[in-house]
Formats: C-alpha cells, structure tokens, sequence
C-alpha cells in the first residue's frame, strides 16, 4: 500500500485506522518531483531550455548595461553625444524662455506706454483740457503782448537818440542831390535846344509834303471832273432809252385793251345766242308735258269702265264663298263635339291617374315621416356628442387661459425683476459715473495746479487759467450741478447765452437782497413784531 493510496480524496473510510508503518512506501525528494512532474505533464529537458535561455539573456543584459559604461565604444561615444546635445538644447530652450519672458514683459511694458499714451492723448481732447490749453495759450499771448509793448517803448526811446544822426545825414543827401539835380537841368537845357532844331527840319520837311499833296489834290479833281461829266452824259442816254421804252409798253397795252373788248363782245353774242336755245327747250318741254295729261286722263276714263265689270265678277265670287262657308261651319260644328267627347274621356282617365298618384304620395309621405323619425333620433344622437365635444373644446380653452394667465404672471414679474434690474444697473452706472467724473475732477485739478504754478512761476497772467479751471464740466455761465455747469439761453429767437457778470456792485447787491438772518432782514425792512 503507498502513501498516495492513503491519501486519496475520494475513499472515506467509516473509521480511521492508522497506518501500518511497514506497509508503507517512503520515496526520495527527487522521486517525489518526477511523480509529480508526470501527473503534471512537465517537461523538465524544456523547462531546463527555457531557464539556460533566460539565463544568458539575463546575462546579456548585464554586459549591455557593462558596455554601455564604457567611455570609449562606438555606442557610449553616441550616448555620450547624445546627452551633450540634449543638455544642449536643454540650455537653449531656457534661454529662449527667458528671452521670451524678457521679451513678453517688454511688450507689456511698450503696451503699458502705449495705453499710457492714448490715455493722455485722449485726456488731451477732453474739452475743459482743450479750455485749459487754450487759457495758456491765452497767457502766453498776453505775455507776448507785453513784451512786444515794452519793445516799443524801448525803439521810441531809441528812435529819438537817433533823429539827430538823421537830420545830418539828410541834410547832406539833400544837398548832393540839390547839385545833382541843377547838373541834370543843364543838361536837359541842351537837349531841348536839339530837339526845337530837329523839330523845325521836320516842319520844312512837312510843308513841303503838304505842297505835293495839294497838287496831286488837284489832279485828281480834274480827273473826278471828267468822269462826273461822262456819267451825265450816260444818264441822258439811259433816260432817253427808258421813255422810248415806256411809249412802246404803252401802245402795247392799248392795243392788249380793244383786243379785250372785241372778245367781250364775241361773248356776249354767244351767250345770247345760248339763251335763246334754253327758251326754246323750255317751250317744248311745257308742250311735250301738256300732252302727256291729255293722255292720262284718256287712260283714266278708259279704265274706269273696266272697273265697273271687275266689280260684278267681284260680287259673284263672293256669293260663292258664302254658300261654301255655310258648309264648313256644318263640318267644323261635328268636329267640335267629336273633339269635346274625346276631352270628357281624356279627363276622367286624368281624374284616375291622379287619384293613384295621390295614393303613391300618400304611402311616400308615410314613409317620409319614418325616415324623419329616424333622422331625428340620429341628429338628438349627433347633437350629444356635439355638445359633450363643445364641452371638451371649452375645458380645453379653460385650460389653455390659464395657462395663458399663468405666461402672463410670469412675463409680467420676469419684466418686474428686468425693470428692477435695469434701475439697479442704472443707479450702480450714476454712482460709476459720479465716481469718474469725482477722479476726472481730481485729475483736472492736478493738472491744472501744476499748469498754473508753471505759469507763475514764468510769471504769466493767471486769470484765463483760473477761469479755465472752474469746477464743472460744460462751457455754461450758470451753478455746478452734479458736476456740470449748464448754460442758460434768452428767450427769444436769438437764443443767445445769458452773461454772468460777478463784480463788487452785484455782489453787494445779492448780499442786499438775500439776507441770511431773517430778524435782521426784518429789522433791515422796518418790521416790529
């Protein structure tokens, strides 16, 4: 029996009896473990394999790790290389950091400035700042002012230390200019004298010219002579041209005058002529007609014989046609009564259909009414269900208005709470803005006082920088009020602005009119009680 024997898990014995020790088998380690290995299915040749294999790649690792120490490889000079140049780009990256830091905080710098700048570019605009700027420009005109006044005065003073000088050497250009002008007439004295010589050889000359034209004047008005006495000449002839012409148009038109006369004659012959052919068609034409009267009343009393025949034949026809009436009313009365039994026999087959008719209308009425009975109940029917959907329709509206209510609760309260905020933010944007324009008036105010110690210390007129720097914003006469000093306009269409005179009269007067102490305005008024 052997110990695995014993130890199996699948026998169970009623009652444990102990083993006998010399049936038992006592194996070895090693036996133990080959036992073991071949339940298991381990192969101990592969298993020795696999540890020989990680073995010499522990042991290869080992001499990488040995290797890669060394100075003097191929691998370690590379990673000696290596780590030189990460430690390389590890200092230039933090160079480029601090000049990206110093570079950043430059920028900021320059950017600072630049606000800086606009700021007091844009304080610069600012209108009290332009006022204040334009009462120092204001002072320095004055100043200018003075100072040219003062060089004045000085140059008076000094003109007069210099008219003495002027009054010598005046005086003696006068005289140089006395001797050069009594030369000048001399001489201008001379040359008249050449000119009156050369002015009389060209009045000779001019005498002379003149003489020659009287002649050819005279020459050409015997010309002009001739030829007034050859166009006379020809005027004669031309006028005796004319009368001859006018003789021969006069006996041309006297001639033109009897021709004229001798055809009126010719047309007055022939016009009677042509009256005379008219009289004699109109005789004709009474005679032609007279015979034609004549002839109709032949054809008149010829037919009225004929009449008097036409009206027996008449009369004998017409007794025929009588006689022939007779009998057609005979026909036409039988036939009436054939006509009227046929009605009598027509009417009473109508009486009999209507009767039926009534009957078929009767039954269709009956069932008329049927149907309505039932179309009745159909439309109680209908109207139920009607009113139970207006009864749905009007709950669903009820629901749809109070919804609606509850939109309209809502929006009014959501525009309550926006009206409240937009005050809120109102009140907190007044407070902001008193709060800026509180600094904007401190910053003035700075400004000003350092612009007006310059200015006395330059010694400038201070009075256009003092009232440059009143409190208050705006160009107004009137009071400060919530930091702005407003102006007030006439009423008129002017619409000019209202002066503000402050001097010693008026404000005594103020001091008169607004008394402080009421008793004393009392006492000042004559008033006891």
């Amino acid at each position: 029996m052997s110990l695995f024997a014993l130890f199996q898990p699948g026998k169970k014995d009623k009652v444990f009896q102990p083993p006998d020790l010399r049936q038992i088998t006592i194996l070895r380690k090693t036996g133990w473990h080959r036992i073991q290995d071949e339940m298991n299915g381990i192969d101990k040749e592969k298993e020795r394999l696999r540890e020989a294999a990680k073995h010499r790649e522990a042991l290869h690792l080992q001499s990488k790790e040995i290797v890669k120490l060394w100075p003097d490889t191929i691998a370690g000079k590379r990673q000696k290389r290596l780590e030189a140049k990460k430690i390389r780009e590890e200092m230039e990256e933090e160079k480029r950091k601090e000049m990206a830091a110093e570079e950043a905080k430059y920028r900021e710098e320059e950017q600072k400035e630049a606000l800086t700048k606009a700021r007091t570019q844009l304080y610069y605009q600012n209108d009290r700042v332009k006022g204040l700027n334009r009462a120092l420009l204001h002072t320095e005109v004055l100043k200018e002012r003075e100072a040219q006044t003062e060089l004045k005065q000085r140059m008076k003073s000094a003109a007069k230390d210099m008219d003495k000088k002027f009054l010598e050497i005046m005086t003696t250009r006068n005289g140089e200019a006395l001797r050069k002008e009594q030369e000048k007439a001399v001489q201008k004295k001379l040359e008249r004298q050449t000119v009156a010589e050369d002015l009389k050889n060209q009045i000779k000359a001019n005498e002379f010219a003149r003489e020659q034209q009287k002649l050819e004047i005279k020459k050409d008005a015997e010309e002009i002579q001739q030829l007034q006495e050859r166009y006379q000449r020809e005027q004669r002839m031309e006028s005796e041209r004319q009368a001859d012409q006018k003789r021969n148009l006069m006996n041309a038109h006297l001639d033109h005058l009897n021709n004229r006369a001798l055809r009126k004659e010719q047309e007055a012959q022939k016009q009677k002529a042509e009256q005379e052919q008219m009289q004699l068609f109109i005789s004709t034409k009474e005679h032609m007609t007279k015979l034609r009267k004549q002839r109709e009343k032949e054809l008149f009393r010829s037919c009225k014989t004929l009449n008097t025949q036409r009206r027996e034949r008449i009369l004998n026809k017409l007794t025929a046609t009588q006689q022939e009436q007779a009998t057609n009313e005979e026909q036409r009365i039988a036939k009436a009564l054939a006509e009227w039994d046929a009605r009598q026999a027509q009417l009473q087959l109508e009486e009999e259909r209507k009767k039926s008719e009534m009957l078929k209308s009767t039954a269709a009425h009956r069932k008329l009414l049927v149907e309505t009975r039932d179309a009745l109940e159909a439309k109680r029917e209908a109207d139920k269900i009607y009113a139970k959907k207006q009864q749905l329709k009007a709950e669903k509206m009820r629901e749809q208005q109070r919804k609606l209510h509850d939109f309209n609760v809502a929006q009014t309260a959501e525009r309550s709470a926006r009206l409240q905020q937009m005050k809120d933010e109102e009140r907190e944007f007044e407070a902001t803005n008193a709060k800026l324009s509180a600094e904007e008036e401190l910053k003035f105010q700075q400004y000003s006082q350092h612009i007006i110690k310059a200015a006395a210390e330059a010694k400038r007129n201070l009075i256009p920088l003092y009232k440059a720097t009143r409190e208050g914003v705006g160009g107004g006469h009137g009071p400060v009020f919530s930091g702005v000093r407003p102006s007030y306009l006439v009423q008129d269409s002017t619409g000019a602005q209202m002066p503000r005179y402050v001097s010693i009269t008026t404000e005594s007067i103020r001091k008169l009119n607004e008394a402080g102490d009421i008793h004393e305005a009392k006492k000042r008024l004559g008033f006891t009680w």
